[in-house]
């Protein structure tokens, strides 16, 4: 047994699989976001490029594609929110964090994507990437603070000078 990618808890052979053997349809956004996600996690570039909305005013980098799917791995999925996107409906949103690791850094891509349904089958219109804070975990270091580094120098003359 090997547990979907996407996070649902479902074998993968049961879940994003067929999707992206071409065997079915995803029929909700939500199911559509799942099965992209988990085809970046297999690396499966032709499922994502395929799933998407291709007209004069949206488009897809396929080269950055496919590097950002072969270059990641692929930590985890968690769907934060829906709007529409039921079997029933035209067009729905899905916000969503996705966690990889790229060029041994942890990164969490936050975003809200829009899909529509075109002759009856889900696609990936767009998405407005969200920007994650960044916070401090230490206390903030002033200008003339002792400088975090230990050489005794004042911050704004050793570490901070290039700020």
């Amino acid at each position: 047994m090997e547990s979907c990618p996407c996070g649902s808890g479902r074998d993968y052979k049961d879940c994003c699989g067929p999707f992206i053997a071409g065997k079915a349809n995803p029929s909700t956004a939500e199911e559509l976001m799942r099965s992209r996600y988990s085809a970046y996690a297999k690396k499966a570039v032709d499922y994502i490029i395929g799933t998407c909305l291709i007209d004069e005013e949206h488009g897809i980098d396929e080269e950055g594609t496919k590097k950002w799917a072969e270059k990641s791995t692929w930590l985890g999925l968690t769907i934060l929110n829906t709007e529409k996107g039921g079997a029933y409906d035209e067009e729905g949103m899905v916000e969503f964090k996705a966690s990889y690791v790229l060029d041994g850094l942890k990164e969490n891509h936050h975003e809200k994507g829009y899909f529509k349904k075109k002759d009856g089958k889900w696609l990936y219109l767009d998405g407005e990437f969200i920007p994650e804070t960044i916070r401090r975990e230490g206390p903030k270091v002033g200008r003339n603070d002792p400088c975090p580094c230990g050489s005794g120098k004042k911050y704004k003359k050793c570490c901070g000078r290039d700020l």
